[in-house]
């Protein structure tokens, strides 16, 4: 088989081989059809970050890049759900889980469309990456088509649900995204999956805390990046806990869900 049609295998929306493990390392591991079938006997199985890459990159990141960790370009994604202390105090456990869950996969569907991982979930919250261990080179403009379908797809599942309740307080999605250089690997002696560090990760966090339900917040180098996808975007000047400087973010709404009146 040929470089090009191994290539072919690996870049397609429902990958025969590992992405990452192609990208980083051009080592083809099947993760579908019968060849993944022996991998599977020794837990080489699809990440749970990503179905189109394996656990090799997911916990053997020293394996892949010879390194506890690395310097890369990427692109930083927050979402979180607005609304969710309010939903918490006047639902039972069991269908705010169902919620949140709900959530979770609607955010990873848009996030895995456009070759994301889903790199840490907290709660009603997930932290996603781009560029990384799939490579992509625009990845700031994936990471705002993967936001813009985290909106629809959440705005149309919450939708469904009987929110009367509420007591017209929106519910829905923030989002903040950062572009820049992050510190990529394993950070702790005791957990194996990788993630990402350092000030882009910090300033994506802050500007996904500052968006209101529906919105996504962009930062100035992933606007810049992004090119005719934030052309339409407003700006709002932020002051950021942490950031020394004001950031002019870019503002692309609005996606809520709110309850009858």
């Amino acid at each position: 088989m040929t470089a090009a049609s191994i290539t072919g295998l690996a870049h397609r929306g429902d990958a025969r081989i590992c992405r990452g493990c192609w990208d980083q390392m051009h080592v083809p591991i099947p993760i579908r059809g019968p060849l993944a079938l022996p991998f599977r006997a020794f837990g080489i199985t699809r990440s749970k970050m990503n179905p189109n890459i394996c656990t090799i990159c997911e916990r053997s990141f020293r394996y892949v890049k010879k390194q506890s960790h690395v310097a890369a370009s990427a692109t930083i994604l927050f979402a979180d759900i607005r609304g969710f202390t309010h939903l918490s105090e006047r639902i039972e456990r069991v269908r705010l889980s169902q919620i949140v869950s709900l959530f979770q996969d609607r955010c990873a569907e848009g996030i895995w469309a456009h070759d994301g991982i889903v790199n840490k979930t907290m709660g009603d919250g997930l932290m996603a990456i781009f560029n990384f261990p799939i490579v992509r080179k625009d990845h700031a403009e994936a990471a705002i088509r993967a936001a813009l379908d985290i909106q629809r797809l959440c705005a149309d599942a919450l939708g469904s649900l009987d929110l009367d309740w509420l007591g017209g307080q929106p519910l829905g999605v923030g989002v903040g995204i950062h572009s820049g250089d992050v510190e990529i690997g394993e950070f702790s002696s005791f957990r194996s999956d990788f993630t990402a560090i350092g000030g882009t990760v910090n300033l994506a966090s802050r500007l996904e805390s500052q968006a209101e339900a529906g919105e996504i917040l962009l930062s100035p180098e992933t606007a810049m990046q992004a090119g005719a996808l934030a052309a339409d975007a407003t700006t709002r000047l932020l002051t950021l806990k942490g950031i020394e400087q004001p950031v002019e973010a870019r503002v692309l709404d609005h996606f809520i869900v709110s309850s009858k009146q």
